[in-house]
């Protein structure tokens, strides 16, 4: 990927598309989950890549790093709380959305599997949380800066992102391949077209994350309703301006910001209507869809991977507590699998430094 801005609309239409093209299903996860079941029980077409195949794929895009994840490879570990309103609890009878708090353990990253990658203002971030409930159970999600996923289907994500895969000679794509899946896939022009359009912040703390698929939430009564959810920041938004000399730039204004006061978010469960698509994450939902404030995300304490216990965790996001399942998107549905294969490779690797050192994280104090 180029690191250098783009002077046309055509060139830059073409850089974000590149950008996005590297975007992988968020977080690592298990293989012990239903989503792996589905998976190789035939719920996708039998030309679908496995899961090898699609960490096979990042690698020839962004290259093997060591002990790196294959995708959101530059983050830095954050931690604090979830405080429920209660409200949520007549979607679903998960624990957390009982009234009260529940610790949370996340982790900020930048879209992409170059771990040392400089920040830009352009850069997508992603935010993976867990939420430890009682009773040993957890609640696992990845989020992103996009509002919608680029693609329907894992065959076309793993196409495009060969077709988006940014030459050596030049940092960008090669527009005849381009052109080419894009005339295969028109609907995803009209998808980047939207994505493109989302106002992009100054950095993590005043980023909307987007949970991007459906989930099924059931209530105590057995009702079940498809919803999905964002995370709306409390602090002010601010658009992106010029990138900066400081290639971590991004990190040391949320190490700063953290060190100052804490950072919150309020979680917006947002509910389906009859006939709203549940399996395609690239389609939005109306508006005017019910968005139930379930409560509030604060991170008050940031870590260097090294010393970050959100290093390991597997942001699996098939890793459900009783009153959340997946739905029938099969985007959705292989993301367990694929990070299973990330976190098992580079499990298997001796850890590299982080970007973000610990000397990093102190000087914000």
């Amino acid at each position: 990927m180029s690191d250098h801005p783009e002077t046309t609309a055509e060139t830059e239409r073409l850089t974000m598309i590149g950008l996005l093209s590297r975007f992988v299903l968020i977080g690592v996860a298990l293989a012990a989950v239903p989503g792996t079941f589905a998976y190789f029980g035939g719920w996708f077409s039998p030309d679908a890549p496995t899961p090898a195949q699609f960490i096979d794929r990042f690698e020839q895009i962004d290259g093997v790093h060591s002990g790196f994840r294959r995708q959101h490879a530059k983050g830095i570990g954050v931690s604090g709380f979830f405080e429920s309103n209660g409200n949520g609890a007549r979607l679903s009878k998960a624990t957390v959305f009982e009234k009260g708090r529940v610790p949370v353990i996340g982790r900020f990253s930048l879209v992409g599997g170059e771990p040392y990658q400089p920040d830009r203002p352009d850069s997508r971030r992603g935010l993976g949380l867990q939420f430890s409930l009682p009773k040993d159970e957890v609640w696992r999600t990845a989020m992103i800066s996009f509002p919608l996923f680029p693609v329907s289907t894992p065959e076309i994500f793993y196409e495009r992102m060969l077709a988006f895969k940014p030459d050596a000679a030049t940092g960008k794509p090669d527009p005849a391949k381009v052109k080419a899946f894009e005339e295969r896939h028109p609907e995803t022009v009209e998808v980047l077209k939207k994505i493109i359009a989302e106002p992009q912040s100054s950095g993590f703390g005043n980023t909307t994350y987007h949970g991007l698929n459906t989930f099924l939430f059931t209530n105590a009564a057995g009702k079940a309703t498809p919803v999905r959810w964002d995370l709306k920041p409390m602090q002010p938004f601010e658009a992106a301006g010029a990138a900066p000399a400081d290639k971590k730039y991004l990190f040391h204004e949320l190490i700063t910001q953290i060190h100052r006061q804490p950072l919150r978010w309020r979680l917006l469960v947002i509910v389906a209507k009859p006939g709203d698509p549940t399996k395609d994450p690239s389609i939005g939902w109306p508006a005017d869809r019910e968005q139930v404030d379930v409560g509030t995300l604060t991170l008050d304490r940031v870590e260097a991977e090294e010393t970050s216990p959100a290093r390991d965790i597997k942001f699996d996001p098939l890793k459900l507590p009783a009153g959340m399942a997946p739905s029938d998107d099969p985007i959705l549905l292989i993301r367990s699998p694929v990070y299973s294969e990330s976190h098992k490779r580079r499990e298997g690797e001796r850890k590299q430094p982080s970007a973000i050192t610990p000397a990093d994280v102190k000087k914000g104090e």
